[in-house]
């Protein structure tokens, strides 16, 4: 049966635009009376943050006032909570208080973290830590999502319209609620051993795209990259298999343990012999070993060969002495030499 419900209404007129969020005012609520109870959240936060949620608590204070919401920060205890107060009108904005002490707990910077407050920005934390079994796999692709000097994290940020922060076992993303669709996709799919710029290319796509009206009814399927995983079988290098000689006579049968226990003689001996005859060679495998190590160590203190020179060859080497010093008498001191042939 066709629907009767998808009629033209009356003040459905084309300025009208029915997606804009509108902002929620004091005078939107009509009773003008206090919520009949306080809502409240609270989150820890890891202790390497405490001493930076000390110094921007103020600023964290001033902000949620504009909204009447009242905070908390609990250093015994290492939490943060948030409050509505009787002076709170939107009953929406406990949710955007709970988000900002989430992003705070999350190492996001006060001042990016403050535009959650906003009416067009929502956020999320996606929950990376399970999906991936070793730990060598997880530091790697999360790695792959974040890119050479971060440049894969800069381009889902520009694409995506969102703020992206990796940290630890969680990615924390603020933005629109379309970008943040598109972020959480791309990190499940990275840590599901999808590479990221498969998806950055499928998004540069689809904002050149829409950039032109004439395609805004179409199926836009066939312009987007189908990008089918191939598992390519490597090949192994092939084991020369030698030929054996053929013989019609099968191979020998190789003796039994009991059959060489009889042949030793140890078959015939005690539990007590057995066990000591087990001992003596442990312990001659063990001198053979020590005596190996020392003599290893004695090679550092043998002294080297020295050259042994015949009488012959000492005349012979103070002879090319002599010459040597010979020469560098007449290129030091070339004018002496003349002076003393003159007289």
């Amino acid at each position: 049966m066709v629907s009767t419900h998808n009629k033209d209404k009356p003040w459905d007129t084309p300025d009208v635009d029915k997606w804009a969020i509108e902002e929620f005012n004091p005078e939107d609520n009509a009773s003008g009376l206090p919520f009949a109870e306080e809502s409240s959240f609270m989150t820890l936060f890891p202790k390497y943050r405490e001493t930076y949620l000390k110094s921007i608590w103020k600023e964290v204070t001033r902000a949620l006032e504009k909204h009447h919401i009242a905070c908390e920060l609990n250093l015994v205890e290492g939490s943060m909570s948030v409050k509505t107060t009787r002076k709170t009108y939107d009953p929406a904005i406990i949710l955007k208080a709970r988000d900002l002490i989430k992003l705070l707990a999350r190492s996001v910077p006060l001042p990016q973290a403050i535009k959650i407050l906003q009416d067009d920005i929502a956020c999320d934390v996606i929950k990376i830590g399970n999906i991936v079994a070793s730990k060598e796999r997880f530091v790697k692709r999360r790695q792959r999502l974040v890119g050479p000097n971060g440049n894969t994290l800069k381009a889902l940020e520009l694409l995506t319209k969102c703020y992206i922060l990796v940290q630890g076992n969680t990615v924390s993303a603020m933005g629109p609620y379309k970008g943040l669709k598109e972020v959480r996709r791309v990190v499940e799919d990275c840590m599901r051993n999808i590479h990221p710029i498969y998806h950055i290319k499928e998004l540069m796509i689809k904002r050149e795209l829409a950039k032109r009206p004439e395609l805004a009814e179409e199926d836009w399927s066939r312009f987007l990259p189908m990008f089918k995983k191939r598992n390519v079988a490597r090949k192994k290098p092939k084991k020369i298999k030698e030929k054996k000689v053929y013989t019609p006579f099968p191979p020998a049968q190789l003796p039994r343990k009991v059959d060489l226990e009889i042949e030793t003689g140890e078959y015939f001996l005690s539990k007590k012999e057995k066990e000591a005859k087990k001992l003596e060679a442990r312990r001659a495998q063990q001198a053979e070993k020590q005596s190996e190590k020392e003599k290893e160590r004695a090679k550092d203190y043998i002294a080297p060969a020295e050259p042994e020179y015949s009488p012959e060859e000492k005349k012979e080497k103070k002879k090319d002495a002599k010459r040597k010093k010979d020469t560098e008498d007449e290129t030091t001191h070339p004018k002496k030499k003349k002076s003393k042939s003159k007289h």
